[in-house]
């Protein structure tokens, strides 16, 4: 069996070639799946774990979900999207939410980044 250290290692190589131009390419991640699958080399579940651990993180990266207290309009929400594409690139998957418990404003997540423009924010930042 191999180490976790150096299931971890190959991991990150095999991650590395599905990135060509920076970007996630989903064949090649299917291709690697396919022959970690299929060859079951020495420690393959180990490397396989730490593998889709790489890829989840990489998605979830280049997801954005925006959130606002009432629908926004198509033209709000097309330079809103236009603005997060100009700042972080072109390979990002959006999801939109409306939650009233926000009162009013935006909450933009990219990745792990979180920009709370929110009354709600506002309001829970204020002194007691």
């Amino acid at each position: 069996m191999k180490s976790p250290r150096e299931a971890r290692k190959n991991a990150r190589s095999l991650f590395r070639g599905c990135l060509p131009g920076g970007k996630l390419d989903a064949t090649r991640v299917r291709a690697v799946t396919d022959v970690l699958a299929s060859e079951k080399p020495r420690g393959h579940l180990a490397i396989l774990q730490s593998f889709v651990r790489l890829v989840r993180l990489e998605l979830g990266r280049r997801h954005v979900v925006i959130e606002s207290a009432a629908p926004l309009s198509e033209s709000e929400m097309t330079k809103l999207r236009a603005d997060i594409i100009g700042t972080h690139g072109d390979d990002l998957t959006f999801e939109t939410a409306v939650r009233p418990d926000l009162i009013g404003g935006l909450r933009v997540r990219v990745g792990s980044d979180v920009w709370d423009g929110s009354v709600r924010a506002r309001l829970e930042g204020l002194p007691a």
